[in-house]
């Protein structure tokens, strides 16, 4: 009689134990339900996100050609700019290099009363400034005015204008 109460014992603890264990399995199953409809919208945005990325990418490639395209366009403009910045730097030397002369003519002529003097060296200074070369070493073809139709000129109100010019010009200079 006692195996026979062991064996019982025994089949009902086994009965208890296939019980959890289904309950257990159910709910791995469950969980393991779970985690596959996660994955699945897990695969469905990375496919999304993955087109999207892709798109992006081939936006973001057309702009760049684009944007070379229009780089290389700007180039010519770029080296005027840099040209003209290199003729403003040799007109505006030669520009000081004429204020210059003007004012020490003038100085002179305050001083000494010699005009004829002091307007040959103002004349020679200014045809050393037409005679500046260019970057490449051809003349530069610098336009600056001619002293000498101003050498018979005694009209004060000339004067007051190059003076006032002079002092225009060495304030922009400071």
């Amino acid at each position: 009689m006692l195996w026979q109460i062991s064996v019982a014992i025994i089949a009902v603890a086994f009965a208890v134990l296939v019980v959890f264990l289904i309950k257990t399995l159910k709910t791995a199953q469950e969980s393991l339900d779970n985690v596959s409809k996660t994955l699945k919208e897990v695969q469905g945005t990375i496919d999304e996100l993955g087109y999207e990325v892709k798109q992006t990418v081939r936006h973001a490639n057309e702009i760049t050609v684009d944007v070379e395209h229009k780089m290389k366009q700007i180039d010519p403009v770029m080296v005027s700019v840099r040209n003209l910045g290199e003729v403003l730097a040799e007109v505006t030397g030669a520009a000081k290099q004429v204020s210059s002369s003007v004012m020490s003519k003038f100085q002179h002529k305050k001083e000494s009363g010699n005009v004829v003097r002091s307007s040959r060296v103002a004349e020679k200074q200014a045809s050393e400034v037409k005679a500046l070369p260019a970057a490449g070493g051809t003349s530069a073809g610098i336009v600056t005015p001619s002293l000498a139709h101003h050498e018979n000129s005694t009209s004060k109100k000339w004067l007051n204008y190059v003076d006032i010019a002079a002092d225009t010009w060495n304030k922009i200079r400071r």
